[in-house]
């Protein structure tokens, strides 16, 4: 490779991350690795080299979203954090906090609104969802607090006014652990309810 071929944009990786970035939009994939081998097949690139990290993938469906949803893409991500405060508050007791991309506001119309709530028993949350009228379904979810080191977690998956939640269960020594995201490899933003409503109350004037 010359000195030249070495700072030339890698055409390619962008191409590859931009084609994530749209099946993530489009079709409502979540799992990054899957997008990009998606990305490169949907490319027919044969010989592609090193793959756009999961942080370019992000990058680029911000932009997707700035481009191409506009004003609806903030109104859409308003609603979802709208939501996601209701069920915060509800929750509050086990100390409800926002993740992911509703929390980051790189949220898709296929987006989850996901949450973290702390109890060193999960029966005792989904008996919450109960009271609350929430129909729920208990499953699993896999995090990493070390690269490399999936654990499983209790949690909860329910639809509450057509908003599509899920909720891992943390025990109480994780609220000020967080695992690592899936993006960049640091420790997962974690919003509390105020955090919340400040991203609620920004949005709102936009």
């Amino acid at each position: 490779m010359s000195r030249h071929d070495r700072h030339r944009p890698d055409n390619r990786r962008a191409a590859i991350a931009n084609e994530a970035a749209r099946l993530i939009q489009e079709q409502g994939l979540t799992d990054f690795r899957a997008a990009k081998d998606k990305a490169v097949e949907r490319l027919g690139l044969r010989s592609v080299g090193p793959l756009p990290s999961n942080g370019e993938i992000e990058q680029a469906l911000a932009e997707r979203n700035r481009i191409f949803r506009g004003d609806s893409h903030h109104h859409h991500v308003l609603e979802l954090r709208a939501a996601a405060l209701r069920v915060m508050h509800s929750l509050r007791v086990f100390h409800a906090r926002l993740v992911g991309a509703v929390l980051s506001g790189n949220a898709t119309q296929h987006s989850t609104i996901d949450l973290h709530v702390f109890s060193d028993s999960p029966e005792a949350v989904g008996s919450t969802l109960d009271a609350l009228g929430i129909h729920h379904r208990a499953t699993q979810f896999r995090h990493q607090f070390k690269l490399r080191h999936g654990e499983k977690f209790p949690g909860f998956r329910f639809i509450d006014e057509d908003f599509e939640y899920a909720a891992t269960v943390f025990m109480e020594k994780h609220r000020r652990r967080s695992p690592l995201s899936p993006v960049n490899g640091r420790p997962m933003q974690r919003g509390s309810i105020r955090d919340v409503e400040a991203l609620v109350s920004q949005t709102s004037c936009l």
